[in-house]
């Protein structure tokens, strides 16, 4: 069994060692405790992220050990948990052996009784492998939305079982973490007149605008036990997406026409849920400062994944079809593309994931009513790059030219599983190697689709899974709710692609050997 190496743990302010010693207690009542139990996120070659919340102010505990019974354990002091922060906090730790199964466990001490002292909560990660050793991880998006809450009459979100089941060494959460922008009625009727019934909370009954909100919009997740039992078990690599604020939202939009809203700059609104975003997701980074998602996480020789955002650095929604690219093209934004060329360069692993919040070849509109403007990469032009297609030429183009092999996407946000081949060859635009798009989704929100392709990058549909003809917002009870499993054999490099339904039954595989 391997030791923990001596070095430093690294949390939202210094983290000391401290002596091992039970704290006495007083009465449970008064006592903090961890409603929203422990996750932990953005693992890597580089450390982990450990996370849990109070329920008062209180200063952070953390124990981590490569055995079960705690016997070679390290104790940490972490942050304090206040309301400046949601009565949130996190803890990052370094130094961490590879390929090890790291137990820790969580507690809270009251700031106002030092012996008033929480109960401990355990969780568990797997450290990224040495070598050429297995990896897999699940990745889907969409969490509560179209009005599908959590249902306890079927058990709650049952997919984040059928996920943790399959003991993947991590998650990738796609964006729509939360719907902000879509309120939960304690009933929903189905077409054949079956009844979906939601657990709600006073944070649900409304849009969210205020921070209080849509930090109610997160912890209403953690009241599913699927979630917290997944969470303790599988690190969460987090992205954002549009439903984190609010539907096609962009830093420039305006509500002036949607009478729901009391606050019309949704600049305001990003601010909010960003940073409700950061307290309740296990980011490496901090609190301080602009967020900054983008980063690279290595799973040994097998495995590199770059998360993506693409959120923050765009331009105004539009008809995204101008012919040079600029500042109203941005989609990934400039700092962004120069670091994830590099990332690819730099990256000797056998398979380069990049995990996006939306897909490349899929026309998803602003408006779907009118079918005007554009949200995604594509405006439904198959000729060459225009608008925001250009920013993604660019970047094939560079892959291509430097000879990164294995690069491939998976994303989500249109709400049906599927799996594209993007060839150069039935493509408007060629300077590309053939890739693969992987799309997943969602974990408990209606179904919808299919999205049309647009051209300019070859995409064809290999695999999609969409509702029945002229049915709209297909329910968790109907079958809407997908995710993908990415296994890769240590041996031979093969790397597996399923697409799975809630229940985890695999509904298509696609095997890809290593160029």
């Amino acid at each position: 069994m391997s030791k923990l190496r001596r070095r430093a743990v690294l949390g939202a302010g210094a983290a000391t060692t401290l002596p091992f010693h039970v704290f006495a207690q007083t009465a449970a009542a008064a006592r903090p405790r961890l409603m929203q139990g422990v996750q932990s996120g953005d693992v890597g070659s580089d450390g982990a992220t450990l996370w849990s919340r109070a329920d008062r102010p209180a200063r952070m505990i953390a124990e981590y050990a490569t055995t079960e019974s705690f016997t070679d354990a390290r104790r940490v002091e972490g942050p304090l948990a206040l309301e400046a922060t949601g009565f949130t906090s996190r803890l990052r730790l370094d130094g961490l052996p590879p390929g090890q199964t790291i137990f820790y466990r969580i507690a809270y001490a009251d700031l106002s009784d030092a012996n008033a002292t929480s109960d401990w909560v355990q969780g568990r990660f797997r450290t990224p492998p040495p070598a050429e050793a297995d990896v897999s991880f699940v990745w889907s998006a969409d969490t509560v939305g179209q009005g599908w809450g959590i249902n306890p009459e079927i058990g709650g979100m049952t997919i984040y079982e059928a996920m943790r089941s399959l003991a993947p060494d991590f998650f990738v959460h796609c964006g729509d973490t939360i719907y902000a922008d879509d309120p939960l009625a304690s009933e929903k009727t189905l077409p054949d007149g079956r009844i979906w019934k939601n657990v709600t909370t006073e944070a649900k009954s409304r849009v969210a605008q205020t921070l209080a909100e849509f930090r109610g919009n997160h912890l209403y997740n953690f009241l599913d036990a699927n979630l917290r039992r997944f969470n303790a078990e599988v690190p969460t690599i987090a992205l954002w997406d549009d439903h984190d604020v609010l539907d096609n939202w962009y830093w420039e939009r305006r509500l002036d026409a949607d009478p729901r809203y009391g606050e019309k700059n949704v600049g305001v609104l990003a601010r909010r849920a960003e940073r409700a975003f950061r307290e309740f997701m296990p980011l490496a980074d901090g609190l301080d400062g602009p967020m900054r998602l983008y980063r690279r996480f290595s799973f040994g020789r097998r495995l590199d994944l770059f998360r993506l955002d693409m959120r923050s650095f765009r331009a105004p929604n539009g008809a995204n079809r101008q012919e040079k690219a600029g500042s109203n093209t941005a989609f990934l934004g400039i700092e962004q593309i120069i670091w994830l060329k590099q990332a690819l360069k730099a990256s000797s692993a056998t398979w380069k994931i990049i995990a996006a919040d939306m897909p490349l070849g899929l026309v998803v509109y602003d408006d779907w009513r009118r079918k005007s403007g554009f949200e995604a990469v594509a405006n439904a032009d198959d000729g060459p790059p225009l608008g925001r297609e250009l920013e993604i030429a660019d970047l094939l183009s560079f892959i291509r030219q430097e000879d990164i092999r294995n690069v491939h996407w998976i994303t989500a946000d249109v709400h049906y599983p599927a799996t594209h081949r993007y060839d150069p060859g039935r493509a408007a635009f060629r300077d590309f190697t053939p890739f693969y798009e992987f799309v997943s989704g969602p974990l408990c929100a209606g179904g919808f689709g299919p999205n049309a392709l647009d051209g300019t990058f070859g995409p064809q549909v290999v695999f999609q899974k969409v509702p029945p003809p002229g049915r709209f917002d297909l329910s968790p009870l109907e079958g809407s709710c997908h995710f993908g499993h990415v296994r890769i054999d240590g041996t031979s490099g093969v790397m597996t692609v399923s697409h799975r339904d809630a229940s985890g039954t695999a509904i298509h595989s696609l095997d890809l050997a290593p160029s």
